[in-house]
């Protein structure tokens, strides 16, 4: 017998997978790559210059990053604005957490999409005009340069929270939704994992900003 799958719950569930496959697969690289500048400058610039060399690199950004991405981002601000928070009424953490991805939703909507003119394209007007895709060997230059602005520096910060947050929480509601982890006790568990593994990423996502502005990052070099 044929099953007619409502448009709203594919819409969902397409909406879910494109936040864990391709944009949170594309996090851990960005992370990774970022990562290299606790390594120094140079670490950093090659980098980027082989992301660069990727063959059919464009079409990869397009089809893999922004289109996913674009999708993603309207659909969840059309899920926040039909939202109903009952946090109020009702105390439990996971009310609080969904609260949360939706306000980080929102606050990523803008975030992102300065990071994109940023960075990407060298796009914003007396801040930035080179763009680090365009100039892999003053890539660290020109991130180095933004770092050191307190206000964009902690931007920031709260990107990365913001971010790094949206996915781990994102990844707990996957698994649950898709029937991966079934039952409290698995539920409560892979919540542990989860918020451990996002742990993890903020401390590494840290660390490379700082390494923007202090040789090494937190760590001083000492992990590699």
């Amino acid at each position: 017998m044929a099953v007619r799958l409502n448009r709203s719950f594919v819409l969902r569930k397409l909406f879910q997978l494109s936040g864990i496959l391709p944009l949170g697969a594309f996090l851990l690289e960005h992370l990774y790559t970022n990562s290299k500048a606790v390594m120094g400058a140079q670490a950093f610039n090659d980098a980027v210059e082989d992301l660069q060399g990727i063959p059919y690199v464009l079409l990869l950004e397009i089809f893999g990053i922004f289109l996913p991405l674009v999708f993603h981002a309207v659909y969840g601000l059309f899920i926040t604005f039909e939202m109903r928070p009952n946090n109020f009424a009702y105390k439990y953490t996971r009310n609080w957490f969904y609260f949360v991805q939706r306000i980080t939703g929102v606050f990523l909507f803008g975030f992102i999409l300065f990071h994109i003119l940023n960075f990407r394209f060298g796009l914003i007007p007396g801040l930035n005009t080179e763009a680090v895709a365009h100039n892999p060997g003053k890539a660290f230059e020109i991130v180095q340069r933004e770092m050191q602005i307190p206000a964009i520096f902690i931007l920031y910060v709260v990107g990365v929270f913001s971010t790094i947050w949206h996915l781990a929480n994102g990844l707990w509601l996957f698994l649950v939704d898709w029937g991966v982890v079934i039952g409290a006790r698995a539920q409560r568990y892979a919540g542990y994992a989860c918020i451990g593994f996002g742990v993890l990423l903020f401390a590494v996502g840290i660390n490379s900003l700082v390494a923007f502005v202090r040789p090494g990052g937190l760590t001083g070099g000492i992990l590699y």
